[in-house]
């Protein structure tokens, strides 16, 4: 760092800083993405060279670094800063912000990274709750000021909301995961029709989930009274185990006989428990139910107490469910050969229907030329767009991109979409609009699924356009060929209970245009992996401005078409364009009589 002045932030737009912020925090629900933008926009007013943002383990009231700049990663992996101690956990006990001038004469300094001479240290906090905290170091003495500390405080309130929705969304993207290779496991042990290789293969996928150090499959004997050992892996060795165990010996017995799975902590407190393996100390015994019969037990084992988790029981559960059904697919091959081919009609006739869902006719309106085009990623997908006429001339305009794809994101926007059309019975505004799927979306809440959507209201009496966002790309505007970025921003639908909505209302004048689309088109990428960009969007806008809407629509997905280069898209791709046309003679007599009147 060269021995200058911070930069300050009065040299910068604070106004226009502070909305690029929001957005940041607003739109980006990828935590280590986040932690990245974050510190490359300080950076930008704050010019630093160590950077860390360390968050709070609130059971043991530890501060451990999470993102970093110019700490050695080896001290970022173990550093574990109680609250209290250093200038960051003094920071994060005050709930203050701590400006070290000279760390070299306050006791308090905790030495990171060698030649250190001044410190700032900002908390984060999200309703009342410390949950990290912003620390800032120079190798000069006197390069922070209380501007910087004003600023940076000011920017931790944004910062830290913007962290716990990401934490958030991780844990339920996590979930998600799990749920994903589980879905990934089951269909290809559906696949394997030999049942030594299934068993075999069971356990090699088991490991993508669970940890574990021994591991057995016991199926039911024919007359239904023993469990039999079938595969057996001991410290990922194959062994064979000739021990039967009757149905209602032992935790798998148990498990068996009473159709329900078994955690025991520490199998030596557990009478049930038969000892076949002495290293054992915590078992987790799982039934195989099929047409509400047990015909097996999936039972694990750990050289550890208190190993296995109640997420690891419902995990193997899922999983039990599945692997059930395996194990009979021999006998069943032919019928499920029978259901895929019926699953296949069933989603096209899919695809037919999530189509004939969206508005059959274009609204006709004397001032708008509207069009709309939408294309899913795969056979169904999470998009949608909506036409909703309201009373005096108005029509509102929705388009939404629900989280995920396929099947599940399809369900999700005719969820969304039907809430959307029931709530515009009481004609609400656009953010109110927005608020009112939110709540209702956050009362049926189902995981890891969202909706980011644009709400707009055209008025066709005094030609208004009324828009609200939570979570979709910005809208574009074009005027004579220079396009504007229209700042509406919000968080999606269905995430967050106490969620509010902005709106902005514009008076576009003919000629001018609004578009509104997916991320789907931004994030169109070729083979190469290059993305088509929003700055491609806006010019291909600016280029077919003269054009009819409908010309518009085809004129974008014309380019993104050719930037793939014909390649899958992996996202559902969506556009909705308003072209304001001069108002017809009739319409300008209409307005006149409605003014005088």
């Amino acid at each position: 760092m060269n021995p200058v002045t911070a930069i300050s932030p009065a040299s910068v737009n604070l106004e226009s800083f502070l909305l690029e912020v929001t957005e940041v925090v607003n739109t980006t629900l990828d935590l280590d993405t986040l932690l990245r933008r974050v510190a490359e926009l300080i950076g930008r007013v704050i010019e630093y060279e160590i950077f860390a943002i360390l968050l709070l383990n609130e059971k043991t009231q530890e501060l451990r670094i999470r993102f970093s700049v110019g700490h050695p990663p080896e001290l970022a992996e173990r550093l574990r800063i109680k609250v209290g101690e250093g200038v960051t956990g003094l920071a994060a006990q005050r709930r203050d912000a701590v400006l070290v001038n000279d760390v070299t004469a306050d006791s308090r300094y905790i030495e990171q990274v060698a030649g250190v001479r001044s410190e700032l240290a900002v908390p984060l906090i999200v309703k009342n709750r410390v949950i990290g905290v912003i620390d800032i170091e120079a190798r000069q003495a006197q390069y922070f000021n209380e501007e910087h500390k004003r600023l940076l405080a000011l920017l931790a309130s944004r910062i830290a909301a913007g962290i716990e929705n990401a934490r958030l969304y991780t844990r339920v993207y996590k979930h998600s995961q799990t749920l994903t290779v589980l879905n990934e496991i089951s269909r290809e042990l559906t696949s394997i029709l030999n049942l030594d290789e299934l068993l075999k293969r069971i356990a090699e996928l088991l490991t993508r989930l669970i940890d574990y150090q021994m591991f057995s499959i016991l199926l039911l004997d024919s007359a239904g009274t023993t469990l039999q050992h079938r595969f057996s892996v001991r410290f990922k060795k194959n062994i064979h185990l000739k021990h039967d165990i009757p149905i209602e010996r032992g935790l798998v017995g148990y498990a068996a006989s009473h159709k329900q799975p078994v955690l025991v902590r520490d199998v030596s407190k557990d009478d049930r428990y038969i000892q076949l393996n002495p290293e054992t100390r915590s078992e987790l015994a799982v039934p195989l139910i099929y047409q509400d019969k047990a015909i097996g037990v999936l039972d694990l084992e750990h050289t550890k107490r208190g190993y296995f988790t109640e997420d690891h029981m419902r995990t193997l559960t899922t999983l039990a469910a599945q692997v059930a059904i395996a194990i009979e697919n021999a006998r069943l091959y032919q019928r499920i050969a029978e259901q895929e081919g019926r699953l296949e009609r069933d989603l096209a006739m899919a695809r037919e229907l999530q189509f004939r869902m969206l508005p059959a006719d274009r609204p006709k309106l004397e001032r708008v030329q509207v069009a709309a085009r939408f294309v899913p990623a795969h056979a169904i997908g999470g998009d949608f767009y909506d036409f909703i006429p309201y009373s005096g001339g108005r029509m509102g305009f929705a388009i939404g991109d629900v989280s995920g794809k396929g099947v599940a994101a399809a369900l999700y926007a005719g969820l969304a979409g039907g809430i959307l059309r029931s709530s515009a019975v009481s004609e609400p505004s656009a953010a109110e609009m927005l608020a009112l799927v939110n709540t209702s979306l956050v009362e049926r809440p189902v995981a890891a699924q969202f909706v980011s959507m644009i709400y707009a209201i055209w008025d066709e009496a005094d030609g208004t356009l009324q828009i609200s966002n939570s979570g979709l790309p910005r809208p574009i505007y074009c005027r004579g060929a220079n396009i504007e970025v229209i700042q509406a921003t919000g968080l999606p639908l269905g995430l967050f209970e106490d969620a509010t909505y902005e709106e902005l209302i514009l008076q576009p004048q003919p000629g001018e245009l609004c578009v509104f689309l997916s991320d789907g088109i931004i994030d169109a990428r070729n083979r190469e992996g290059d993305g088509f960009g929003r700055e491609r969007v806006e010019r291909v806008i600016s280029e077919s401005c003269a054009l009819s809407a409908e010309g518009i629509v085809e004129a974008i997905f014309d380019a993104v078409y050719a930037h793939t280069q014909g390649y899958e898209p992996f996202d559902d791709q969506t556009v909705v364009v308003l072209r304001m046309d001069p108002p017809s003679a009739e319409t300008k007599k209409k307005v006149a009589g409605a003014r005088n009147a």
